[in-house]
Order: C-alpha cells, then sequence, then structure tokens
C-alpha cells in the first residue's frame, strides 16, 4: 500500500501515515530501514498490520520525499517536532525514548 507522511516526529520515533485507503497508520522507527528518517507528505509505501491498539505500517520503505514532490513539509500543531533539516539527516542515530509499538 502507498501513503503519505501525516506527521514523523523524529525525537520520539514514531508518527502516522495517511493510506491511499483513507487510513492512518502508526508507524515506529524501527519499521524503516536504517538511516532512513520521515518527514512530513513524504511519499511511501508499506505493509499494513493490526496492532495492538489499531492500525501500524510495517516494512515501510521511502518512494519519494515531500521536496522533490514539490510539497513543503507542513507545520504540524505539534510544533517543528516533526521536522528534519538537511543538517540533521546525517548519520542516523536511533532516538533515545521509545513509543510503545501498536
Amino acid at each position: 500500500m502507498e501513503g503519505s507522511v501525516k506527521f514523523f516526529n523524529r525525537k520520539k520515533g514514531f508518527g502516522f501515515i495517511h493510506g491511499e485507503d483513507g487510513q492512518d497508520y502508526f508507524v515506529h522507527f524501527s519499521a524503516l530501514p536504517r538511516g532512513v528518517f520521515l518527514r512530513d507528505n513524504d511519499k511511501v509505501s508499506f505493509e499494513s498490520a493490526q496492532g495492538e491498539r489499531g492500525l501500524k505500517a510495517e516494512n515501510v520503505q521511502l518512494v519519494a520525499k515531500a521536496s522533490d514532490l514539490g510539497l513543503a513539509p507542513q507545520r504540524s500543531p505539534r510544533g517543528s517536532e516533526g521536522q528534519a533539516t538537511e543538517e540533521s539527516q546525517g548519520d542516523s542515530q536511533e532516538p533515545q525514548e521509545q513509543q510503545e509499538e501498536y
């Protein structure tokens, strides 16, 4: 399935993807390939699964960056936590805090 990143908080290591089926899917950094970080509006492909607390995305792959699609990352009501700058996309570092997986 494909979808777009609704928001992703790099600090906490999780976010949500809006799937092409109209559903929102929880995504944890562990579902991403090593070194890949998501930004708001990135296009992704993923496998959907039922978690303990709702729908979740597994085996997430980046299809296209929002910037390559001409879409600027949107500032979410949660502030700029979900935004990654070019400087912050260097060496990957796993989030210090880990959110419970759905």
